[in-house]
C-alpha cells in the first residue's frame, strides 16, 4: 500500500481534480431516475437526518429532500456541489451542500439517521477508513445505504478496460471491491446487519454507442482524464475498446444506446 503512505496528499488532489474534470452534471441528468428509485426504497420519513456522502450534483440528495428529510450533501468537487445547490434552489429545497472528504466526515458520532452513498464513497482510496467513518456518524439503529458497481457488471468491466490502457496507481484498492458482497461483509458486517441485493441502473442514451463513448469522454471526469494520459494512438485504441463494450451490451439500436448496469445495493443497519 505504498501509494497510500507516500504522496497521499498528491493522490487526494489528483482524485479531486479527476472528479472536477468534464461536467458530471450532464451524466447525472440522464441517470437521475436511478437515484430516485434508490431513495424510494429507503422510505425516508419527514425530519430524518440524512448525510449523502460523495453526493455529486445531488441525484440522491434532491429526492431525499423532497421526501421531507433534513439532508446534508458532501463531496470533494466544488463544481458539482454548486450544481447541486442550484438544483435544490430551483425546487425550493433546504439542503446543505458542503465540500468534504468521505474519509474524514466533519460530524460528531451518531449524528445521522441515514448515511447514504451511491456510486460515490466507493471511489475513496482507503475503504477501511470510509467504512469506519460511515459507521461512526450513523446512529445505532440507523441505516447506511450504498449503491456500488459490481466487478462483473457493465461499469465494472468498463473500468477494467480503461485500467488496461492506463493502470491505476500501484497499491490502490479497486473501488469495485465495494460491489462484492463478501468484501462488504468484511468491512461493515461486524457492526451492522446487512441486507444486500444486486440491482440494475438503466443507461438510456439517445446516441449511438460510439457517440456515447464520446459523450463520456467529454463529460465524465475519470474517462476524460484517462484519455488525456494517452497519446493519439492510445486514445484511438481505448475509444475502440470502449465502443465495442458499449456496442456488445447495447439493448437499443444503432442510434439509441440502452444498457443495464449491475450494482450492489447495500442496506446496513448499525447495531
Amino acid at each position: 500500500m505504498a501509494v497510500l503512505s507516500d504522496g497521499f496528499a498528491e493522490l487526494k488532489e489528483r482524485l479531486r481534480t479527476t472528479w472536477m474534470a468534464g461536467d458530471f452534471g450532464e451524466i447525472a441528468k440522464l441517470n437521475s431516475q436511478g437515484g430516485e428509485d434508490f431513495i424510494q426504497r429507503i422510505d425516508l420519513k419527514r425530519g430524518t437526518k440524512v448525510l449523502d456522502v460523495a453526493c455529486g450534483t445531488g441525484n440522491q440528495s434532491i429526492p431525499a429532500g423532497r421526501a421531507g428529510a433534513e439532508v446534508i450533501g458532501l463531496d470533494i468537487a466544488p463544481n458539482l456541489l454548486e450544481q447541486a445547490r442550484q438544483r435544490a434552489a430551483a425546487e425550493k429545497l433546504k439542503i446543505e451542500f458542503i465540500e468534504g472528504d468521505a474519509e474524514k466526515l466533519p460530524y460528531d458520532a451518531a449524528r445521522f439517521d441515514v448515511v447514504l452513498s451511491m456510486f460515490g464513497a466507493m471511489f475513496a482510496p482507503r475503504p477501511e477508513v470510509v467504512a469506519s467513518e460511515l459507521l461512526r456518524v450513523c446512529r445505532r439503529g440507523g441505516l447506511i445505504a450504498m449503491g456500488n458497481w459490481t466487478p462483473a457488471g457493465f461499469v465494472g468491466q468498463m473500468f477494467k478496460i480503461t485500467a488496461r490502457h492506463v493502470p491505476p496507481p500501484p497499491g490502490l484498492p479497486s473501488p469495485l471491491l465495494w460491489g462484492d458482497e463478501k468484501v462488504v461483509t468484511e468491512r461493515l458486517g461486524g457492526k451492522a446487519r446487512l441486507d444486500m441485493k444486486k440491482r440494475e441502473l438503466l443507461f438510456d442514451y439517445p446516441f449511438a454507442p460510439s457517440e456515447t463513448v464520446a459523450f463520456f469522454r467529454k463529460y465524465f471526469g475519470p474517462t476524460q482524464v484517462t484519455f488525456a494520459r494517452l497519446d493519439e494512438a492510445g486514445q484511438r485504441a481505448l475509444a475502440a475498446d470502449l465502443t465495442a463494450h458499449w456496442s456488445d451490451n447495447n439493448q437499443g439500436d444503432a442510434n439509441h444506446t440502452v444498457i443495464k448496469a449491475e450494482y450492489l445495493e447495500v442496506h446496513a443497519t448499525v447495531v
